[in-house]
This record gives structure tokens, sequence and C-alpha cells, in this order.
């Protein structure tokens, strides 16, 4: 395959190294997370509010029925827990909710999450950190909300470092994991849809009222890697889609901002995994794209292992394979799969807010000029951005670097005070 074949643009971020963060790994989660309907889960009980503010704003959708849903709804809540390690209980609420959210088509869709407020004793507002976890896998049993109540959710300890600070935090668990279908992955519209309705729903969450979670709640956008482009995206879209929500600004580190660019260091490397993972995903958004016509035997079985299994067992199978391994002709030769993978770049729109962005300049799984691109791409259009280099670490190491200074960064915007960014420098 020549250099200009081979650079597809089908790519992902990438899962934290669990070594690193000492943790079993999201593989580890095996619980499932509960289903819409599961009859565990207790229907909310005051959605009122929030679908009187979407029928103000026009962000109710009308269903095949006629009925109205409204983005960020709350569909059922129930009790959780969250440990940040296994066997290490914390002084927190937590409740599992499923929610309304948006598909990339524009549909309705119900996602699940997980609301989390320090047990703190304050009861006055406080400000809502929704936060985008990076690739746990595609099956729902890798979800973050199945994790959490025994401490196998690999991000929870850089969660737990926003609700040491006092912060609440909604994690999303994506379109698709924990809820029928699949996960659309490296989706940028579903993904950003999930992470701003999360916000919304937990604003309308009644358990968490008491805890200073309401809608006046000041909301930073937080993630690495998949969740670093989630929240890039969620921030892009936050105007436009739920300006509602008073985001104060969005930390977003490790961003596969340009899946194109992305590609070429995953076809046949040790996470050439994260390929067919993106394809599924890509395939799942737009059903027409008709992934599986164009996969030979060894890539439907992979494909099976991909759906089903969390990121160490997908990226296990899929080690060091090309993509002319597992197909009988490239979907991405197609002008419609060019248009879907075009369709997820980031960058092309100004946020609303003022943005932190970090990333390692020794990253070997999203390259470091992917995330200068996006820095220039934004500097350019005249936003504030806050860019924070990494000097020679990989793509875990600044994960776990970036987090502290992007939780004092999102400080700062909690407390008014002015981002000066340094596009300039």
């Amino acid at each position: 395959m020549n250099s200009a074949v081979r650079r597809r643009p089908l790519a992902a971020g990438a899962v934290l190294a669990l070594a690193v963060l000492g943790l079993p790994g999201s593989a580890a989660a095996q619980q499932t997370s509960a289903p819409p309907d599961s009859p565990t889960a207790t229907t909310a009980s005051s959605p009122g509010e929030q679908t009187e503010h979407r029928k103000q704003t026009g962000h109710g959708k009308q269903t095949e029925r006629g009925k109205r849903t409204d983005p960020g709804e709350l569909i059922a809540s129930e009790p959780s827990a969250f440990q940040y390690t296994p066997g290490s209980p914390t002084p927190t609420k937590a409740w599992k909710i499923t929610y309304r959210s948006t598909s990339a088509d524009g549909s309705s869709n119900a996602v699940t999450g997980t609301v989390i407020v320090p047990d703190d004793g304050n009861t006055g507002t406080r400000p809502l950190i929704t936060y985008a976890v990076g690739t746990v896998g595609l099956g729902d049993k890798c979800a973050p909300s199945a994790g959490f109540p025994d401490g196998t959710t690999t991000e929870a300890p850089l969660v737990n470092a926003a609700l040491v600070r006092g912060y609440a935090v909604v994690v999303t668990d994506y379109e698709g994991l924990g809820t029928p279908g699949d996960h659309t992955y490296m989706v940028a519209a579903a993904q950003g849809s999930a992470v701003l309705d999360a916000a919304r729903a937990a604003q309308h969450l009644p358990e968490a009222s008491g805890h200073g979670v309401v809608p006046e709640s000041p909301v930073g956008i937080m993630g690495y890697s998949q969740g670093g482009g989630a929240s890039a995206k969620a921030a892009e879209m936050a105007a436009s889609y739920a300006p509602e929500l008073h985001v104060k600004g969005t930390a977003s580190g490790g961003v596969p901002a340009d899946l194109a660019a992305v590609a070429d260091s995953l076809n046949g490397g040790d996470n050439a995994g994260y390929l067919l993972m993106a394809a599924v995903g890509q395939n799942a958004a737009y059903p027409h794209l008709e992934l599986d016509k164009y996969l030979n035997d060894e890539g439907r079985e992979l494909a099976d292992v991909v759906r089903n299994e969390c990121a160490g067992t997908a990226l296990e199978a899929g080690r060091g394979k090309t993509i002319e391994d597992v197909t009988t002709s490239d979907p991405l030769d197609q002008p419609d799969w060019q248009l879907a993978i075009a369709g997820q770049l980031i960058g092309t729109e100004r946020p609303s807010a003022p943005v932190f962005l970090y990333h390692g300049d020794a990253d070997e799984q999203i390259p470091y000029p992917v995330g200068q691109k996006l820095r220039a791409d934004w500097c350019a259009a005249g936003h504030s951005v806050e860019w924070l280099s990494l000097p020679g670490q990989s793509h875990v190491g600044a994960a776990i670097q970036g987090n502290g200074p992007a939780l004092e960064w999102l400080g700062a915007r909690f407390a008014d005070q002015p981002a000066e960014g340094n596009c300039g420098s």
C-alpha cells in the first residue's frame, strides 16, 4: 500500500495506560450498565423546568408519534457509587442517569451517565464539570458507569481530582455504551451532544440539587483523548446546541482533531485496533456506509470482538493489522466514507468560551502536530486558547501531567478570572 493510499482518515484516540494509573483497566469492568428500561431504574421526578426551557429555546424534537423530546431531559435515575480505585470509597454521592441526547443524524436517543457530587455538606451552587472519558471500548460492559461503583473505570482518579476540589462531575457513557446499538465511537457530533446533554441532565437531577447542582451552576467541559475530541466538539457546539448552559471554559487534551492525520500512526501498528473501532463507530452513526460488506472473514471476526469487548481486548486482537488485512476492498476509497470521515474534523468552528489545550510532544498515538493544528485553527479564528505543551510526555504521560493544570485553569474560569490565552507565543 503506497503512502497516498495508506494515509486514511480512519483513526481514534487512545485509552490511558492502565499500568501508569495503577488500575486493572476498563476491560475489568465486567458488570453491564442497566439499560433505560431497567427495572431498578426510577423515572426522574421533575423534568418540567428543563422541558419548559427547551420549549422556549426551541431545542425540543418531535418524535414519529408527535411527542416532544428534549435533549438533556432525564428519563431515569438510580443510586450509584464512586470509587477512584478498587476498595477506595469516596465521600461522594452518585447516581446513574439515563437522559435524552441527539444522534449524528439529528434524531433523539437515550444515553446513560453518572452524576457525582462531593458529600461535603455544601448546599450552595457549585461548579459542574461535564467530563468525557478516553477510549474504554465499544462493549456495554466497558461503560464508565459500569466501573465507577467498584473503582475499575480507568479515569476515575482523574475524575476524583475534580471532586476533591469541590466540583460536581457528570460523566457520559456516550451513545451506544450501555444502551442499544453500537457505540458511535469518534463521531464528533454524537459525542459532543452526549457531553452537553449530560450537563443539562445533571442540572435537573432532583437528588443533586441539594448538593448545589442546579441550572445556574457554572459549567466546565473536560476530556482527554477520545474525550478530548468529544469535549472539543462540545465546545464548538455549546452556543448553538445548549445556549442555556453557563459554559465557562473547556479543557481538552490529546485531541484527535483530524482523524486523517492520526491514521498513519495507527495503521499496522500496536494500536491498529483503534482503526476498526472507529470504523464500527462511523458505521453505527451512518448505517448507509455498510461496513460489513467491505470486511473479509478476518475483519468480520475482529469487528465482532471490537463491538463487544473493552479496549484492551480489542487492541490485542487488532495488533499489527492493516486495513488491507481485514477488508476485501478499502471502504475509504468510497466517496460516502470519505465524506463521513471528513465530517469529524474539529477546529472549523469557534467555541463560545475560552479553551485550554494540552498535548505531549512525544505522543505516540495522537501526533503532536494534530494538537498544534487545532490550536492554530482556533487562534486564527480569534479565539482565546491557552496551549500547554508537555515536553517528553507520551500520550498517557500527558493525560496525567496535564490533568492538574487543566483543573486549575477551569477553576480560574469558575472564579470569573479573565482568560488571556497564549496564541501569540
